[in-house]
């Protein structure tokens, strides 16, 4: 049976129960067996300034993940892709047997016009939305919204959509998580140096999650 995958991008920076929170809501309205959370070695449209090294970025998201459905990689650095379009086709490539869906907040969903490709993104897997407070009324507005619009699927549907054809997307609702990176790094600036040296047992070079 084909693993129904959500890939769930990020600088986790730090990873924070909010993550954990959203990731969980997630699993449940899509009916998801789990979800894997790509650490970005490098947002092209955040600042490098104040990102901690993505190996304390890593380490807090696999300790955030545990005793959940939650696989935090950095498989994006191990397929050096730099833009979401080229990672999402590659893993769709080489996992032929999952079947995966690109979840995002709301407050990506603004910006998302100025991704690489973001058509693409849209046309190689179904997108879900997940509402962020302050967002919602500019991620309906956004310029992407306006080509994603026709392709929208009802919240009832959530469950289903691998049935879909893309371009699908689909925005959904949980209750919110007030937990902030931003608030973390500025209560403890150095928070990553707890996570310095550390390495799991699966860290390894050829480390990467099954989709069998």
């Amino acid at each position: 049976m084909n693993r129904r995958i959500g890939l769930l991008g990020g600088s986790f920076n730090p990873a924070h129960r909010g993550h954990r929170h959203l990731t969980l809501a997630a699993i449940r309205a899509l009916d998801l067996d789990e979800v894997w959370w790509l650490v970005s070695p490098g947002n092209p449209l955040k600042p490098r300034r104040g990102m901690a090294p993505l190996a304390a970025r890593l380490a807090s998201a696999r300790a955030m993940a545990r005793r959940a459905p939650i696989r935090a990689t950095d498989i994006e650095a191990r397929l050096r892709t730099r833009y979401t379009a080229d990672t999402l086709s590659t893993l769709s490539r080489r996992y032929p047997r999952a079947r995966f869906l690109w979840i995002m907040g709301a407050d990506n969903l603004t910006q998302f016009h100025e991704w690489q490709r973001w058509r693409t993104i849209a046309r190689t897997m179904p997108i879900a939305v997940v509402a962020r407070p302050g967002y919602d009324a500019r991620a309906l507005a956004a310029p992407a919204m306006g080509w994603l619009r026709r392709f929208r699927r009802p919240a009832r549907q959530a469950r289903k959509w691998t049935k879909w054809s893309v371009p699908a997307l689909v925005l959904l609702r949980f209750r919110p998580d007030p937990t902030s990176a931003t608030q973390l790094r500025a209560a403890d600036p150095a928070w990553h140096v707890r996570f310095a040296g550390f390495r799991s047992a699966t860290d390894t070079p050829a480390a990467a999650p099954a989709a069998s």
